[in-house]
């Protein structure tokens, strides 16, 4: 395997897609079946969050009995309705398949995902859209509940696959939180944050992302960032 000289890690939800509300809804379906429980992720946030933590914050502010065993069945509902949620509205985002197309073929570049999507939730958003073969490693939102630590999962994977030095000062985060720009900060990336989720530009900004765009649209500028 070709140790690649530069590695882009890309968030999903607002990234890479628009759901559409398709998790928040998924979710929903499932507490219902579950718990009996209608409208249960009012006042829950998600925006950059993992499915861990927003899981373990719906059982808390449901008052349920915690616990790892009531967050798997709960986030199991969640699989189980998502395919059916993503199917009404979800779309791809300006430019991915463009460039992801052109990243798979610069053989010096790895790409893989940091995302708060447990791994089966985010195989089956990008599996939607027939993308996910693009990403063969990353981090996910399965165990941890702080994104920074999807981050050092992300890096773990990388160098389990080339090597214990790779230097993360070679990994290109790409997200459209601030919480994807913490937590690159916390791993020794540097970060491309996109306007494509919640957050506008001028949003962004005052966290001070090494690159701020619009969007992914324009492939040209975004190897340009990976480039030697």
């Amino acid at each position: 395997m070709i140790r690649p000289h530069t590695t882009v890690l890309f968030d999903i939800d607002g990234t890479l897609l628009s759901s559409s509300g398709a998790g928040l809804r998924a979710l929903e379906r499932a507490m219902v079946d579950i718990h009996g429980i209608a409208h249960a992720m009012d006042g829950v946030s998600l925006a950059g969050r993992t499915d861990r933590s927003i899981v373990r914050d719906l059982i808390a502010a449901h008052r349920l009995s915690a616990g790892i065993e009531a967050e798997n069945t709960i986030l199991a509902g969640y699989l189980g309705h998502l395919p059916e949620q993503l199917s009404t509205a979800a779309t791809l985002l300006p430019g991915i398949v463009r460039l992801l197309e052109h990243l798979a073929e610069q053989k010096d570049i790895a790409v893989g995902l940091l995302t708060g999507n447990i791994r089966r939730g985010a195989a089956v958003k990008l599996g939607h859209f027939g993308i996910h073969h693009h990403f063969s490693f990353g981090g996910f939102g399965d165990r941890h509940v702080d994104r920074d630590d999807v981050a050092r999962e992300a890096v773990e994977s990388l160098r389990d696959r080339h090597g214990a030095d790779y230097p993360t000062d070679r990994v290109l985060v790409i997200g459209d939180t601030p919480l994807d720009i913490r937590c690159a900060r916390a791993v020794g990336a540097r970060v491309l944050a996109v306007a494509t989720g919640i957050h506008a530009v001028h949003e962004l900004a005052p966290h001070a992302p090494d690159h701020l765009m619009a969007d992914l649209s324009n492939y040209d500028s975004v190897l340009e960032l990976l480039r030697p």
